[in-house]
């Protein structure tokens, strides 16, 4: 086995007294595993780092042995480290896709919603600058591993228009007509989800709380929901920074 790709690191552990294995969503081969040799020395630990882009070559000669890796740097993230919430949204993100993704099964949209929410963080350390690329990339997610949710229409009248909430039960919108007897039963549908202008704190925390709440139900369950931890620290951050 011989793959040789672009790919975005999304986990790294120490491996015996040098190495590592590093875990790396690529664009057409999905998240693969590999060994690197001397991952802990000086000169890789910088390159090793969840978030950054790396040219990433897997030697093995079985499938089902172990690759060899070897990587050079194509994008540092690494400035990020002086931004504790920036820092915490690319360590949600490479978390949730190690934990979430099957290995070697391509995701190619994952890869790159995946690779413009980390842009997106550099760009604007804020959240708000990149809250939305978030939501959306946990939507995406859910919907690749086959728990999207239906937005497109109300589940209980079929109206288009004047949606505002999203049945936790079914994960199908719902209008504020239709929902408002059961609003506070129901999770609020964020307008940017609709294409509806610029987000605020508010649209960004609902739209979160939508996404964990299909998260925890449906896809980070059992020993998944350990990772659940890094997302909880991550929202608490952003409900600071939103006063």
């Amino acid at each position: 086995m011989h793959i040789e790709t672009q790919a975005i690191l999304c986990a790294v552990r120490g491996h015996g007294e040098h190495g590592a294995i590093a875990r790396a969503l690529t664009p057409a081969d999905g998240l693969r595993a590999g060994y690197v040799r001397g991952g802990r020395s000086r000169r890789l630990r910088p390159i090793l780092l969840p978030g950054n882009v790396i040219r990433a070559d897997f030697r093995a000669r079985t499938d089902d042995q172990l690759p060899a890796l070897t990587v050079e740097l194509v994008e540092s993230r690494a400035t990020m480290l002086g931004e504790p919430l920036a820092l915490a949204a690319i360590d949600w993100a490479t978390a949730l896709t190690t934990t979430a993704l099957p290995e070697s099964q391509p995701y190619p949209r994952l890869y790159d919603a995946l690779d413009g929410m980390l842009a997106a963080v550099v760009a604007a350390p804020s959240a708000r600058g990149w809250g939305t690329a978030l939501v959306r990339y946990e939507l995406l997610l859910l919907a690749e591993l086959g728990f999207g949710l239906d937005l497109s229409a109300c589940v209980a009248t079929g109206a288009v228009e004047g949606l505002a909430f999203v049945s936790p039960k079914s994960g199908h919108a719902v209008t504020e007509a239709a929902g408002a007897p059961y609003a506070e039963r129901l999770l609020p549908l964020p307008r940017f989800l609709l294409g509806g202008g610029a987000a605020e704190w508010p649209d960004i925390l609902d739209g979160l709380r939508l996404t964990g709440h299909f998260l925890e139900r449906d896809l980070l369950v059992g020993r998944a929901a350990d990772s659940l931890a890094a997302r909880e620290r991550l929202v608490d951050r952003i409900r600071r920074a939103a006063g």
